[in-house]
């Protein structure tokens, strides 16, 4: 309340919305009360069902083993982190499909770190050994459902103590580090440095989880450590934790509302230029949006909305910086992409810096400015001393940020980009210090995943490209396929003809049967070698072998930093084949360069992951010899599924002549009913067993339906004659929609269908011993396994062939399904009027214009 200063509730929840999106919980070790372990499910509960995430740092419970007030001993902090885990777990975000969003953070000296640092990657392993057994690996299946840690980001905080005994282990391979207990000193013991620095990169190596966050970088750029009592140095008043994806980091219960800009808006195709004053103008008028959404927004506890209040931090970020360094033909692992990347990143934060000045001018600084106007004006000048703005020596920092290298960006034809950057942090370093500042913080980069679809983002945040083809799964089910849409402009830019650009284009996206074969670029016709870079990625693509080395993640993330008011949420993806050696050189690079947290990420490491470069992933070549008993398990399973496809597919791949059925035929009656109309699907076999024909026939005697299905049934048995797999036919027949369509009754399995050729669809794969499209299934799929007929054997030794036809080629391609077989349901997109309308997850998207019906 303005008028009193007090925390009142809200009248409802429209008036004032739940603006901000991020949130850093506190935590007390206590069971009940205010900030207790009890509350703060209750905390978190709030927070998921309102569609926001959280993050908690953990350590100031006490361990397994330290004593208790009431006598006995504390049960320790996993206990109490499964049980927040499995709340999270039950609570969609939003009420919708979305996975709440938890972050987990623990200090490297809780006499637990070793079982917190180990606990995702022991059930990885059980999930992986569920998923052998055959249950659902999604990341909503059974197997991951039934282990525990699946419902946050872990992240350990890493002291420089303890990374400084890391660096020194070449020479000290024997030195210790003291866990010790929160409040029983029984339970201090030494643990080498080495063991722990080992289990920390193996876990992250096996399952990508915990992740490094460097807690002496985050707090020597802290701007408000006096919070909002004048304790420097107190805990309470450190930043302890950060939101789920690590980008938002500042007191405990504060929260964030993001924004994010997309840079390659503000290039112009025509000229080649990027429209900075437009970008410096939007920047401001965000700023001016976030602090709106404070001033109007409701939380979920009095703490948070009082502190929150009293800082007022803003989050205001940028999108699609890989798609614009492609554009403008600077490899993403370059000095030049980094010192363009930093100078936008630089102008962001100085010119949101110098707004909240001015808005502070009009409405005066955040309530506790003047307790912490010290130690924000000492950050303020290190950005300053970043940008270049500043030549003097850094100030209570415990490392040499990198500079923005002014002369490469007048070279690069950017002086504008320069000029620009030191005049905003002068602005707002003068500003600053006449009138303080509206908001203790105003810039991070968040990962722009979700929001990227709707802002047209060709990449995410500075991400660089995953690959140039990459499958999203999609949660609630389905993928999505998306492709580089740049790659086109990149070309024309650097002096291709149209021609060639397309010859380029249709060599990364050349198709087979309506899959893409590889979507490498190397090799493509008429592309140039010194060119390559520019269109690197974060993965190989396809059998390609270049992509970006994890120093090109670390080293752009260090860059951009210093100029950030918190911190980046970015991967660094390495692939497959990665060692637990390159894991720790990551970390150690980025600890020594002053990055504040980073994500590693092994493709491959979780059986569940979010990006692929093709849907069936099929394996490479495999040293037999060399495998363990249990994935030689799994690789000879494999190899017998595609063995026994390959054999259900031979009779069927190279026919010569059209085998026509004679004599008496065995087979099954499907009787079904749709609206008011009764159909037969009767389904005939030959005496190998093999489906030769298919009757449809309905109660309605001479009507157009009644011809159109005889006209059907003689199309689908004719391919069948000829060998074409049933399985082909189903796929033809699947998804159409037309009149009479909707609930199945007189079936046992199938209870819905979208035409009478879906009916048929369904039919055709029960008949293949294919269940999976049927709403309701058998306890026993054989029930329908065909059996031999010693009649029909001996009727058939005396019949002869009636020999017809030329020989007809088919589609062979075992597993296709598996590759991402699109399917349309028949309907019309309400945007464009394309009837490419397909699943996506349980909406559907637009294949042309990528317009949804509402929920994706």
């Amino acid at each position: 309340d303005e008028n009193t200063g007090e925390v009142v509730e809200s009248a409802d929840d429209y008036t004032r919305t739940q603006a901000s999106a991020c949130f850093i919980l506190s935590i007390e070790d206590k069971l009940l009360g205010p900030h207790s372990i009890t509350e703060g499910y209750v905390t978190e509960t709030k927070l998921f069902k309102g569609g926001s995430g959280t993050g908690t740092n953990f350590s100031v419970i006490r361990a397994e083993g330290e004593r208790l007030s009431g006598g006995g001993e504390s049960s320790g902090l996993m206990s109490f982190l499964k049980g927040l885990d499995r709340n999270a777990g039950a609570i969609k975000s939003g009420g919708t499909t979305r996975r709440a969003a938890k972050m987990v953070c623990l200090d490297i000296d809780h006499p637990e770190i070793e079982s917190f640092i180990l606990w995702k990657a022991r059930e990885e392993d059980k999930a992986r050994a569920l998923a052998k057994m055959g249950y659902d690996a999604d990341i909503d299946g059974e197997a991951y459902q039934t282990v525990s840690g699946q419902n946050s980001n872990n992240s350990v905080r890493l002291s420089n103590d303890f990374m400084s005994k890391v660096e020194a282990l070449e020479h000290e391979p024997d030195a210790t580090f003291r866990l010790r207990g929160r409040l029983d000193a029984n339970v201090d013991r030494e643990v080498r440095v080495e063991h722990l620095w080992r289990i920390f990169n193996e876990s992250a190596w096996r399952c990508a989880d915990p992740a490094p966050q460097f807690d002496d970088t985050f707090n020597e750029w802290h701007t408000c450590p006096a919070g909002e009592d004048g304790q420097v140095g107190a805990r309470h008043n450190r930043l302890n934790s950060t939101n789920p994806c690590g980008e938002y980091a500042f007191l405990d219960d504060t929260s964030c509302n993001l924004a994010s800009i997309n840079l390659l808006r503000f290039f112009d195709e025509k000229t080649g230029r990027f429209d900075l004053e437009g970008y410096r103008h939007l920047i401001a008028l965000c700023q001016l949006v976030l602090e709106a959404s404070i001033h109007w927004g409701h939380f979920p506890t009095p703490d948070i909305a009082r502190k929150t209040w009293l800082f007022r931090t803003t989050g205001l970020g940028l999108a699609n910086l890989a798609a614009l360094l492609m554009v403008l033909g600077l490899p993403y692992d370059s000095e030049d992409a980094r010192g363009v990347a930093a100078a936008l990143t630089g102008i962001l934060t100085g010119r949101s810096y110098h707004v909240s000045a001015l808005m502070a001018q009009a409405a005066g600084p955040f309530a506790k400015f003047d307790l912490n106007r010290e130690h924000m004006m000492r950050v303020i000048r290190n950005h300053a001393r970043v940008a270049g703005f500043l030549t003097d020596d850094y100030e209570g920092l415990s490392y040499e940020p990198l500079r923005v290298d002014g002369a490469r960006l007048i070279d690069l034809g950017f002086a504008d980009l320069l000029t620009a950057l030191r005049s905003d942090w002068q602005a707002a370093l003068e500003t600053g210090e006449q009138y303080g500042f509206r908001n203790a913080q105003v810039s991070v980069l968040a990962p722009t995943g979700t929001i990227s679809f709707a802002m047209d983002c060709a990449s995410t945040s500075i991400e660089p490209f995953f690959s140039h083809i990459v499958y999203k799964k999609l949660s609630g089910g389905g993928s999505l396929k998306l492709a580089n849409p740049v790659i086109g402009l990149t070309l024309r830019r650097l002096g291709y003809s149209d021609d060639q650009t397309q010859g380029i284009l249709d060599y990364i996206a050349r198709e087979e049967n309506g899959q893409i074969v590889d979507g490498k670029i190397e090799g493509a016709p008429f592309l140039q070698t010194k060119h390559l870079p520019i269109f690197d990625t974060a993965n190989q693509c396809g059998s390609g072998e270049r992509f970006i080395h994890h120093s090109g993640h670390v080293r752009m993330v260090a860059a951009l930093t210093p100029l950030l008011s918190g911190a980046i949420s970015k991967t660094v993806n390495l692939p497959r084949e990665a060692t637990v050696e390159d894991f720790e050189d990551v970390v150690l690079e980025a600890w020594r360069l002053g990055v504040k947290g980073i994500t590693l990420y092994r493709d491959g490491s979780k059986i569940a992951q979010p990006l692929n470069l093709r849907l069936d992933q099929e394996d490479e070549a495999v040293d037999l010899e060399n495998l363990a008993y249990t994935p030689l398990l799994e690789y000879a399973r494999n190899a017998q599924a595609r063995l026994q496809e390959i054999d259900q597919a031979a009779p069927y791949s190279k026919p010569s002549r059209r085998d026509k059925p004679i004599g008496i035929r065995s087979g099954h009656t499907h009787p079904a009913q749709v609206e008011d109309v009764k159909i037969y699907t009767t389904v005939n076999r030959n005496d190998h067993g093999k489906i030769t024909e298919i009757y449809i026939t309905t109660d309605r005697e001479g009507t157009l339906i009644m011809g159109l299905l005889n006209s059907l049934s003689k199309t689908i048995s004719v391919m069948l004659q000829y060998h074409i797999p049933p399985q082909n036919i189903s796929k033809m027949l699947r998804g159409q929609k037309y009149e009479p369509y909707g609930f199945v009754s007189r079936h046992p399995f199938i209870k819905y269908c979208t035409s009478i050729s879906d009916l048929i669809s369904k039919i055709i794969d029960i008949e293949i011993g294919d269940f999976s499209r049927c709403q309701v299934k058998p306890i026993d799929e054989s029930i329908l396994k065909p059996k031999p007929n010693a009649f029909i054997e001996g009727m058939a030794a005396a019949a002869s062939r009636d020999e017809t036809g030329d020989r007809v080629e088919t589609e062979q391609n075992p597993g296709a399904g598996a590759q991402g077989e699109r399917l349309y349901d028949g309907s019309t997109c309400p945007a464009c009027s394309s009837t490419r309308m397909a699943r996506n997850g349980t909406c559907k998207v637009c294949l042309d214009c990528g317009a949804t019906t509402g929920c994706s």
